[in-house]
């Protein structure tokens, strides 16, 4: 048999082989770097048995899936660990994740984060012993009795999902078997290095209804330089993590009596959304973009003509029952549906086109509890949202524009150079999920492709991620933790303007469907806010700063004029407050500081009699004295620049 390797060379065998001997025979390093393989692209255990022409690739820690395979082989130690300190632990799932893995456990009696340490204890002892790996198959019936056996109920559950003619795959290793579909490394003496980081909740299945389960999370590298680069990433990203430094710095809170994924934002959190709110309306209105102020809810009708009754109700906030109730309403989950009904009062001509509508929206989707994550996943949000009405020979530029928008407002915000691009396709094997027009999706998706190739960005696609009406271009960002998330979406709608029966008159006098460009300027609003949290660690760029200046009096003798200097910097547009609390002037810059406070104003005796202020800086710390002329145009300028490196 003829073996064609990954640069194109080859090699011929007489007799069968596994993957491993192969890479073995290729070079003693090579074997000994080897996690898994690809046989015709398909990724396999290095036991594998080669017994025919293929194409061979050997998987090492360097590639993605090596990491997957190295870390899932790792997620297993972990459960055979805690299957042994814990015996009575029902098992439930053990994937590979970004930069790590977890699994999910049902104890008799709730564990804490001390326990970690038991358990790494004993996986290093499963480590250090080396078992092999063996991976066997049965059919469905016996994979059932196996599992009883073992008084495993998750894997039951998983097993008869299954098709009754599936082969099942397991995966023994020691004295412990685990339910898994694969590939995993030859040995457990493979893994190298490792660490528990969190122990969590999560429902079983990622469903609210069903049972919170114990989730621990861990990671793991072949070298311990890079287990200790990383763990030292993760502790700054503790540092910077938005849920926590946005509550401390008093941006937004929750409460228990107002619901899970509805935060409120504190007068810091809603001064920053105001700015960010009131740049975006401006910029679009620079860009021809005309407002609309929509209701927050409506009848199912509207919805039903939409589409989104039939492919989101159960992303929706009903209220009322088709069966019961005479009108029924649910709240908005986006504003297209109320902005196309604005767009058919009146008859539009091709001269009125292209029309832009754009709306600050708040919108409801109704999340699972297990997707909350603070400002990133809620229940309620507010985003820049628009929906560009033209005919389809101005699609190429709008859409042109839209991302010019898209790149001008990441920019300002200082997000720019940390995004990346998805072009998002239906799912032809999914068409429940979609409305299902064969055609015309590849329409719509070949004519995004085309402009974004003519655009020169760089996107990855992304099979069952478009919205049910139509492609998107997601514009991505990953948070302190590594796990990304959409920011920005701009999306070709060729459905929804027949359904709407939207039309305009040509040229020629006849009728003709528009096409429809939907889009987010800066995307939704809390998150947007979190992640500035994030990158900034709380130290907001002056602009975006919901206290810009704080003016410090030092004595009694100085609260007049710091009352008088706040309101001179408040009618110049600088947010301005003021401390004249009876504390220590060290005190009070501190705290100014632990706000993360732009600029301080220090006033006292000295100042008063010179007419000048004290200036600090957060960053740069004493300014010396200067004249409030001087410092208002100087703080002016850096405002209206936006600039980003302050």
């Amino acid at each position: 048999m003829f073996i064609t390797l990954k640069d194109g060379s080859s090699k011929e065998y007489n007799e069968r082989m596994t993957a491993y001997e192969i890479a073995l025979d290729i070079s003693e390093g090579l074997a000994r770097a080897a996690l898994a393989c690809r046989i015709d692209g398909e990724l396999c255990d290095l036991n594998t048995v080669v017994c025919k022409d293929c194409r061979l690739e050997i998987v090492t820690f360097k590639d993605e899936d090596g990491k997957k395979v190295y870390r899932h082989t790792c997620s297993h130690i972990l459960a055979q660990a805690v299957k042994s300190v814990f015996p009575t632990v029902k098992l439930a799932i053990g994937p590979s994740i970004q930069n790590g893995f977890y699994y999910d456990f049902d104890f008799k009696t709730p564990i804490t984060f001390d326990d970690l340490k038991r358990i790494e204890d004993e996986m290093k002892k499963i480590v250090k012993a080396d078992y092999p790996i063996r991976r066997f198959t049965l059919a469905k019936e016996a994979a059932v009795d196996l599992m009883r056996g073992f008084d495993e109920t998750y894997k039951i559950e998983l097993i008869e999902a299954l098709p009754y003619d599936a082969t099942i795959s397991f995966y023994e290793q020691g004295d412990f078997i685990d339910l898994c579909a694969g590939p995993h490394l030859r040995s457990t003496g493979q893994i190298k290095c490792f660490k528990l980081t969190q122990l969590t909740g999560a429902y079983w299945r990622g469903d609210e209804k069903n049972k919170m389960l114990s989730r621990i999370y861990g990671t793991a590298f072949d070298k311990k330089s890079d287990l200790q680069e990383y763990l030292e990433k993760m502790e700054e990203a503790k540092r910077r993590d938005h849920n926590k430094l946005g509550r401390e710095l008093g941006i937004f809170m929750t409460d228990e009596n107002v619901g899970q994924g509805l935060p409120l934002l504190m007068p810091k959190g809603a001064r920053i959304i105001q700015t960010l709110q009131r740049f975006v309306e401006d910029e679009e209105e620079k860009r021809g973009y005309l407002l609309t102020k929509t209701p927050l809810m409506a009848k199912s009708n509207l919805y039903k003509i939409s589409g989104h009754w039939d492919h989101y109700k159960d992303g929706m906030f009903v209220m009322g029952d088709e069966e019961k109730d005479e009108e029924v309403f649910a709240l908005r989950p986006m504003t297209c549906p109320f902005q196309y009904t604005v767009y058919n009062n009146g008859l539009k001509s091709y001269r009125d086109l292209p029309l832009r509508y754009g709306e600050t929206s708040t919108l409801f989707r109704n999340e699972s509890s297990g997707e909350m994550h603070g400002l990133i996943r809620v229940r309620q949000f507010t985003i820049s949202e628009g929906h560009i009405v033209c005919t389809p020979e101005q699609l190429e530029d709008e859409f042109k524009e839209v991302l010019k928008l898209n790149m001008f407002m990441l920019e300002s915000v200082g997000l720019k150079e940390d995004v990346s691009f998805r072009l998002s396709k239906w799912d032809p094997d999914n068409r429940e999920k979609y409305i299902d027009d064969e055609k015309t999706w590849a329409a719509a998706e070949s004519k995004m492709k085309s402009i974004l190739d003519s655009l020169g960005i760089d996107y990855v696609e992304a099979i069952g991620e478009a919205a049910f009406y139509g492609p998107k271009l997601d514009i991505q960002i990953r948070n302190v933790y590594g796990k990304e998330d959409t920011l920005v979406t701009v999306q070709v709608d060729m459905f929804l303007a027949e359904r709407f029966n939207m039309t305009y008159i040509d040229e020629t006098g006849e009728k003709k469907r528009p096409y429809i460009i939907h889009r987010t300027a800066i995307g939704c609003y809390e998150r947007t806010l979190a992640l500035l949290i994030e990158k900034y660690a709380g130290a907001m760029p002056l602009w975006l700063s919901p206290c810009q200046v704080k003016v410090i009096g030092i004595t009694d003798r100085t609260h007049g004029a710091v009352k008088n200097i706040a309101d001179m910097l408040r009618n110049n547009g600088i947010k301005a407050e003021v401390d004249t609390r009876s504390e220590t002037i060290g005190y009070k810059i501190r705290s100014a500081q632990m706000e993360k406070v732009p600029y301080m104003i220090i006033l006292g005796d000295k100042e008063l009699e010179s007419g000048k202020i004290s200036v600090r800086h957060r960053k740069d710390g004493d300014l010396g004295e200067m004249n409030i002329d001087e410092f208002i145009k100087r703080v002016s300028e850096e405002i209206k620049t936006r600039r980003l490196d302050k």
